[in-house]
């Protein structure tokens, strides 16, 4: 039997990042602008990981702990149980996280951070070979797939209100979920219908860490532009030439391919909701659970709608497939680099579905 290595703690794990950021605060600036140590944690505080005062690290604060659910992405305690790096059972979470414990240091240079090459997402598939993505992919893979919608909605008729049925959320900056498409499944897929799979790049950036830095998160831009000539902004790239969207534009970017697309889908999911259901409804982005009825039938969804109270309840599968799906694009605001295809394919497949039922011209748009 291989005897069991020692537990480390956890805590003294985690106060690598502790150093780390006190070592560049109690520095007086100027003094060591030299340092490479100085420089990189300078650049992980200018970083979303590094921010102690996100909602992503203080949102419990009052409870005074992370619940294990939550702890492995929301604190560097949690991250470091789920990799065994505490001497527990990897791949799973022993004890609530640590609050105010950003993604920092310890949670990504470790040698359990290092050796890990595989992921296991929502659907149940897993995913290896990821090398230098792996640890990225754990928290942006979403925590729902397109099987939770599927098992949600069981044999309830497609228009038919249940009020078994609940918005379902694939969580946030899912940008592994993007990546890989159909071969995780995190979008909702309609039957009949084929989806694009991973999304390859070329070699040198093929990889999370190929285009984002690894310590600052920001997109190296320069790098794609050496390929991609003769556009201002990433947001003007395509290498898709047919008018997805149905606007008669096929100049603009694929970014603005999708972002028409998905409008359209928000204009069809509300036609659908007063026509079928007959409760209108609208979208928060910023409120949990982002769909409330929209009780005055404005469009639009104010902060004094946007209360728990007042969550879309006249769900019916067709419209929570469709809202499902567009949720998974709006939480990855880079898609459109990630896996265009798929969330082309994703939005145009919802439109369909919803056209059925409600008048949607789909004459004019194109699927990848």
């Amino acid at each position: 039997m291989t005897p069991r290595r020692p537990a480390r703690s956890l805590t003294a794990l985690a106060s690598l990042t502790a150093f780390a950021a006190l070592l560049f605060t109690a520095v007086p600036v100027g003094a060591s602008d030299g340092s490479p140590i100085t420089k990189l944690v300078e650049a992980w505080l200018s970083s979303p990981h590094g921010n102690y005062h996100s909602p992503s690290f203080t949102y419990w604060n009052k409870e005074g702990e992370v619940p294990k659910t939550c702890a492995t992405c929301h604190s560097e305690t949690g991250f470091l149980d789920f990799l065994g790096a505490d001497g527990s059972a990897p791949g799973s979470i022993e004890q609530p996280g640590v609050i105010n414990a950003p993604i920092g240091c310890a949670t990504c240079h470790t040698d359990e951070a290092h050796a890990l090459n595989a992921v296991r997402f929502p659907s149940g598939v897993e995913v290896g070979g990821l090398e230098s993505s792996a640890t990225c992919t754990v928290c942006h893979q979403g925590r729902q797939s397109g099987a939770a919608v599927i098992k949600a909605v069981g044999t309830i008729g497609e228009d038919e209100i249940s009020a078994d049925l609940a918005f379902i959320n694939i969580h946030y900056a899912v940008a592994a979920a993007t990546m890989h498409g159909a071969d995780t499944a995190s979008g909702y897929h309609y039957p009949d219908k084929t989806y694009a799979g991973r999304f390859q790049h070329v070699p040198s950036a093929n990889s999370c860490v190929a285009c984002h830095d690894p310590h600052t998160t920001k997109v190296a831009e320069d790098s794609c532009m050496t390929c991609h000539r003769g556009v201002d902004t990433l947001r003007d790239i395509r290498m898709r030439h047919s008018d997805y969207d149905g606007d008669g534009n096929v100049r603009e970017g694929v970014h603005g391919e999708i972002g028409t697309l998905h409008e359209r889908l928000h204009a069809a999911i509300q036609a659908y909701a007063g026509a079928v259901p007959g409760t209108p409804i609208g979208y928060h982005k910023g409120r949990h659970p982002y769909f409330f009825g929209d009780a005055n039938g404005d469009g639009v969804i104010s902060d004094d709608e946007a209360v728990r109270d007042n969550a879309y309840k006249a769900w019916t599968p067709r419209l929570l497939k469709a809202a499902y799906n567009y949720q998974v694009v709006a939480k990855d605001p880079a898609g459109y680099v990630h896996n265009p295809a798929y969330l082309l394919q994703l939005l145009h497949d919802s439109l369909e579905s919803l056209s059925a039922t409600v008048e949607i011209d789909m004459s004019n748009l194109s699927r990848p």
